[in-house]
């Protein structure tokens, strides 16, 4: 489970509206059918129009200068396994965004009026999507790019071969062209994988948008905060403040497993990332220390992250400092210190 907080910040300030973000993710429902459509929704309301999130979120920013944040995306991405738990993958997450909201409260160490906030002072609209696409970033792309390069270039020396009327080097340079398109070596259905393509399989996610005021437009509510869990005097009173990411992390992970009885190996847990942030050692360790079958599992979610196959030392105890270091450089290919999991 990789979930992602973060505000939607263009250069040095923040996004005055979130009309285009909407439009955004809007972009599926381009040319399908209305029944077949995901529409936007929140806890209480289904097929909410694009139009009335952006009406929704952009009068909900009193007072909010230039430089804050007027909404806060969180992005929640299962991992295939979690998603293969899952009976109906849209009406599943649907459900959990509605439970994972209550969490996203709960984390809060804010009072309005007196009283710890509740689902019903904040405002968020969600979404699912069913489709993503590699990116830049992705490893596949990545190491395709130096074979991409080549093409580019060869795709030049066409255009002018053409303009000279050279056919029999327009033949020879497409044949190159043809060689390089087939000996990249991230395939996809029998196609270079490069930065735009489909990703196969079930990659179901949700998308929420979240207004930094609460639903009166009167109190701010930042789970971008620095602080857990704070207190601080202000107009002569004190006010509690902050949020707390670890606790929303933890409870959206034990949310996920007790509402679709998902059983989860250590590998993929909250707990084990920051483990293995703090002590590759220990990590490795608890790994090689699981249960035969759990171990197994453990090792083929790292391998489905990009770690190499490997032979594990038999004792624990004496865990070789290059195997750590090869598991090391593949796990750190697929972590990340703002997602949840591995």
């Amino acid at each position: 489970m990789y979930i992602t907080i973060t505000p939607q910040k263009l250069g040095e300030s923040f996004s005055q509206s979130v009309a285009n973000y909407v439009d955004y993710l809007e972009k599926e429902n381009i040319g399908i059918e209305s029944n077949e459509m995901e529409h936007f929704f929140n806890q209480y309301e289904d097929e909410i129009c694009a139009k009335d999130v952006s009406k929704g979120i952009d009068k909900n920013t009193s007072k909010l200068k230039k430089k804050e944040p007027k909404f806060y995306a969180i992005t929640v991405s299962p991992s295939k396994y979690e998603l293969s738990q899952l009976q109906n993958s849209s009406a599943d997450l649907k459900a959990y965004t509605r439970a994972l909201m209550k969490d996203y409260v709960n984390s809060f160490n804010r009072e309005i009026n007196g009283k710890p906030i509740t689902i019903d002072d904040i405002k968020y609209y969600a979404k699912v999507e069913h489709q993503r696409r590699f990116k830049g970033t992705d490893k596949q792309v990545k190491e395709n790019q130096i074979f991409a390069t080549k093409i580019l270039a060869l795709k030049k020396d066409i255009r002018e071969a053409i303009s000279l009327g050279e056919k029999n080097k327009i033949k020879k340079i497409q044949k190159e062209i043809d060689k390089l398109e087939k000996t990249a070596p991230h395939q996809l259905n029998g196609k270079r994988i490069v930065q735009g393509m489909l990703k196969e399989g079930n990659q179901s996610h949700i998308h929420i948008i979240v207004s930094r005021k609460d639903a009166s437009n009167s109190v701010s509510l930042s789970p971008g905060s620095k602080y857990k869990a704070a207190n601080t005097v202000m107009n002569g009173k004190i006010v509690k403040r902050g949020f707390d990411r670890d606790l929303f992390f933890e409870n959206a992970e034990k949310r996920f497993d007790q509402q679709f009885k998902y059983k989860r190996n250590y590998a993929e847990t909250y707990q084990a990332r920051k483990v293995f942030l703090k002590n590759q050692h220990l990590y490795f360790s608890t790994i090689l220390g699981l249960p035969s079958d759990e171990k197994a599992i453990a090792f083929k979610i790292l391998g489905n992250m990009g770690v190499p196959g490997i032979n594990i030392p038999a004792t624990k105890v004496k865990l070789a400092l290059k195997v750590i270091k090869q598991l090391k450089r593949g796990v750190e290919l697929g972590i990340n210190s703002s997602s949840i999991g591995i």
